[in-house]
């Protein structure tokens, strides 16, 4: 059994739901990511994706120099822990097509960021479980409208 903790990234960089959404843009620019947890203080609060910009951002016109993360960000965040079963988590992303997890200790403070790719990069024994697990992530979303 390989734990969250063999594989998770530590030391996720984080915003405060009052920074703006051009903040969090430059942060994923510079960090190479898509998403960035918001935290009130060290407790995880929600998760702001590069989508979350777009859709509830721009598509509505709102001022990307404005526009908290409070205000766009998804606050119903599934989460892991560190020491939950890898294989469990693969079931919880491909059910619920999420391709990166933030990990918090028992007090929901951000640890780290679990994503498919730490799973495939630092989990040989779990090949087939994530493209399993990808390709239910993948597997297109019908259209709200």
């Amino acid at each position: 059994m390989t734990t969250v903790s063999e594989v998770m990234t530590r030391g996720a960089r984080s915003l405060r739901p009052t920074d703006t959404v051009v903040q969090a843009a430059q942060a994923m620019e510079e960090l190479n990511v898509g998403v960035i947890p918001v935290c009130a203080g060290d407790k995880l609060i929600g998760m702001v994706t590069d989508r979350d910009i777009v859709v509830r951002g721009v598509a509505q016109g709102l001022d990307a120099k404005t526009t908290t993360l409070a205000d766009v960000m998804s606050s119903h965040v599934r989460t892991v822990r560190e020491d939950d079963d890898v294989e469990d988590v693969l079931d919880i992303m491909g059910e619920n097509q999420i391709r990166r997890m933030p990990v918090v200790d028992a007090q929901d403070r951000l640890i780290g960021i679990l994503s498919i790719g730490d799973i495939a990069a630092k989990d040989p024994d779990v090949d087939i479980d994530v493209a399993n697990s990808l390709g239910n992530i993948s597997s297109p979303a019908e259209p709200d409208r």
